[in-house]
């Protein structure tokens, strides 16, 4: 058997003080072969927490211009075949790197993303084992047509992926997963589901789609406008019309 690819988890990182339970579930994986980037979005508080990772990591500072900079500052650099994101307030438990990285070599498939636990400020589970629709191919691709079934934080896709697609859009403050989602699935590149909780996703006061709502709708509605006649196009050729609710196959 060959060597194992290299993934590269990145961190984006902005003033939080969960940073180091992210960094300790990406140290604390089973697979062996990973790099760690952590970007640092213009934090001004908590970077010192980073200081103990010092030789583990790769820390990488810049000036403040948003998660999807931050993703494409540490996507570019990163050295691996595999790219992870993992959002500085949530974490992985330790068999997620391995299991997915199995899972997309055996079904070849370039993208990837897996179920999810919910958790709480403390880190209390309030929520487990969040299975988001994917086996199916009818819920999976209906599903963007109102509401965005993959949790960014579970997934990961080869490097060779992102340089196909592109950087994320920076101008999009909040959509830029979203967006991301449409082009990949609109440029035939199929998401495989992992359906195992392999992420904690954790939900607290500070976080940005609570402080954000608002702002946050306005622009899933405009991205969503922005791909709405070529994604019915594409549910079409897949027989896949909003009235038709049988399921056609697996993804």
């Amino acid at each position: 058997m060959g060597a194992q690819p290299k993934v590269t988890i990145v961190i984006p990182f902005f003033n939080d003080p969960y940073i180091t339970q992210a960094v300790d579930s990406a140290l604390a994986q089973t697979y062996p072969n990973i790099e760690i980037i952590v970007v640092d979005d213009g934090s001004t508080k908590h970077a010192k927490l980073l200081a103990p990772y010092a030789g583990r990591i790769h820390y990488l500072g810049k000036a403040n211009g948003g998660t999807a900079s931050a993703l494409n500052h540490g996507f570019r650099l990163a050295s691996g075949e595999y790219i992870a994101w993992l959002s500085s307030d949530d974490y992985f438990h330790p068999e997620k790197i391995a299991l997915q990285v199995e899972a997309m070599e055996r079904h070849g498939r370039m993208i990837s993303h897996t179920g999810f636990d919910l958790i709480d400020e403390t880190g209390l589970v309030t929520v487990k084992g969040i299975i988001p629709p994917g086996r199916e191919m009818a819920p999976f691709y209906r599903g963007f047509l109102n509401s965005n079934p993959v949790n960014g934080c579970t997934v990961m896709m080869s490097k060779q992926l992102y340089r196909h697609i592109g950087p994320f859009d920076e101008k999009l403050l909040y959509t830029h997963d979203l967006d991301y989602w449409f082009r990949v699935i609109l440029a035939g590149f199929p998401f495989l589901l992992l359906p195992e909780a392999l992420t904690a996703y954790r939900r607290h006061s500070e976080m940005g789609s609570v402080r954000h709502r608002l702002a946050i709708q306005k622009e899933i509605a405009a991205t969503n406008d922005n791909y709405a006649s070529r994604y019915q196009s594409f549910l079409a050729v897949l027989g896949l019309t909003q009235s038709d609710r049988k399921t056609r196959g697996r993804i």
